[in-house]
């Protein structure tokens, strides 16, 4: 996985706050029909910490964490979710610093096609969820396509997917892959 500088993090939670907020409300919608109550939730890849401040506004019930490899970025995040209870950590998805079954949703947004050892990081997203627990990863619809849904299919079984369509973008550029443990 990538790890943005300071400067590269600055600017990407820019560009997050004006180009992806429609999506971030999209995944926040979706993760709230498919949570219960006091679901525990991991954003791997959190970045700025976007996704996780939506999510906290929509259900505050909600148990939130979230994990990114580069320091810089869970350093804007905690700035940006101050004001409410959400646990961030530097981590690796290859590494989750979760105990076994102990995460009900998993999601990760525009961070999948990053990861380097995309095996080990769905071993771990396995390993953490707890029976019945689900995970919903939107990338790039050309980011790794096939090694994705392969390496997700491998561990879990059937993959759900679905097309994503950005409001400002005319064509759906993200797929939504959705797995349950």
């Amino acid at each position: 996985m990538t790890t943005f500088g300071y400067e590269q993090s600055l600017g990407y939670d820019r560009r997050a706050t004006r180009l992806l907020t429609g999506l971030y409300r999209r995944i926040a919608a979706d993760i709230d029909t498919r949570t219960a109550d006091s679901a525990t939730v991991v954003d791997l890849g959190t970045g700025p910490g976007k996704l996780l401040s939506h999510l906290a506004a929509r259900r505050p019930d909600l148990r939130l964490h979230g994990i990114d490899l580069s320091p810089h970025m869970i350093e804007i995040a905690r700035r940006a979710v101050a004001e409410q209870t959400i646990e961030l950590a530097v981590a690796d998805v290859a590494e989750l610093p979760h105990p076994d079954n102990s995460i009900d949703f998993a999601v990760s947004s525009l961070s999948m096609h990053e990861w380097p050892d995309l095996p080990g990081a769905v071993a771990e997203l396995r390993r953490t969820l707890r029976p019945g627990g689900a995970a919903g990863i939107y990338d790039f619809r050309f980011a790794r396509t096939r090694d994705i849904r392969s390496a997700l299919g491998a561990v879990f079984g059937p993959v759900d997917t679905e097309t994503v369509r950005l409001p400002w973008h005319p064509v759906a550029v993200i797929t939504c892959y959705r797995v349950s443990a």
